[in-house]
């Protein structure tokens, strides 16, 4: 604790005191306590993000942006840096590892599991508000800090070197003929992407649940966090991983078409006027690809001896595969009532926009 306070105090002399803030799986983060205003401090995980400086640059970038726009504008609190009172955006440590520092937003508080369908709805709008405040800011501004995430056929050719060499007791038959029978969809993004009908946007990355903040009666969403992902890529990984991570039952990993209504509506509310045909033609599509995307990278962590997901003991990750493909399944299961809510979202975001131009 005493290595900590030293670095935190070099963002702030005041510091007093660190503790653990969170529960992520990549970054260590921590709150510190000062004489003005707390403040988040983390390490940022040199093994997932080989450029630590690219994460910095494009949060100085979409702070600048977001700054430029009317205050009335914005209903989304980001995460400013704090620079070091060295006058840096970092400060590494002994062992050279890089931290940073950013302003706490406060008075909050995240969510492990939606409560209602309230919560539901500001959950999206959050995220369509984050995609509209970023959806004139030209991609080509932010930097790669994860070069391949989200590309699902990279993944699956992982996976298959992880095959190659892994001890034969690792492998799980059941995860193994989910990933052989279902494995023709992985390229579905990439493809609409390669033939020009998804374009490069801004994306957060890593919108899962607990990344958004709400006030702490639970009413609103006001921030969202954990921008360490925020990259150009198709907005569809974020809309994916968000209903995988909101809609998904844990108690018998199953997808509630509810919620998964409730965030959608909300999302187009916000982002609707700059989506296209394509972009709903391709919903479905992300929604059943995120789960499996995220179970085959937990599985092929258990095969390489869990390299990337913190884990809590041997088997962890081949259990949160087996529940993302559970959940695929489920998400596969309900196809026809899922592109029938998309179809009348479409239908109503149109008019909604005729409506109003």
């Amino acid at each position: 604790m005493t290595e900590l306070i030293a670095i935190a105090r070099q963002f702030s002399g005041s510091s007093t005191a660190v503790l653990p803030l969170g529960n992520g799986l990549i970054n260590a983060t921590y709150l510190v306590t000062t004489a003005a205003e707390p403040f988040v401090l983390q390490c940022i995980n040199a093994h997932v993000f080989p450029e630590p400086k690219a994460i910095l640059a494009n949060l100085a970038e979409i702070g600048r942006h977001i700054d430029s726009k009317a205050p009335e504008a914005v209903e989304l609190q980001i995460p400013r840096l704090i620079q070091s009172e060295a006058g840096f955006n970092s400060v590494r440590d002994d062992q050279g590892r890089i931290w940073r520092a950013t302003r706490y937003i406060a008075d909050t508080v995240s969510l492990e599991v939606l409560g209602n369908l309230h919560e539901a709805r500001q959950t999206g709008f959050a995220l369509g508000h984050f995609h509209r405040l970023l959806s004139d800011l030209d991609p080509v501004r932010l930097k790669d800090t994860l070069p391949g995430f989200h590309i699902t056929p990279m993944y699956l050719a992982r996976y298959r070197e992880a095959l190659v060499a892994v001890n034969p007791k690792l492998i799980d038959k059941d995860c193994a003929a989910f990933i052989e029978q279902h494995q023709t969809f992985a390229g579905d993004l990439e493809t609409a992407k390669r033939q020009g009908l998804l374009p490069l946007r801004i994306i957060h990355g890593d919108p899962k649940l607990n990344n958004f903040l709400f006030d702490h009666n639970r009413q609103k969403a006001v921030g969202l966090i954990d921008l360490d992902t925020v990259k150009p890529g198709l907005l569809h990984y974020d809309i994916g991983d968000c209903l995988r991570s909101c809609c998904h039952r844990p108690e018998n990993d199953t997808f509630d078409p509810d919620i998964g209504e409730a965030i959608l509506a909300s999302y187009l509310d916000q982002a609707g006027h700059f989506f296209t045909g394509p972009d709903y033609d391709s919903l479905y599509a992300a929604i059943r690809l995120i789960p499996f995307e995220l179970g085959l990278r937990f599985y092929t962590d258990h095969l390489e001896g869990d390299r990337y997901f913190k884990v809590e003991g041997q088997g962890q990750n081949l259990e949160r595969a087996l529940g993302q493909f559970r959940l695929c399944k489920s998400i596969m299961g309900q196809e026809g009532a899922i592109k029938q809510l998309i179809e009348s979202l479409r239908g109503k975001t149109a008019w909604f926009a005729s409506a109003t131009r």
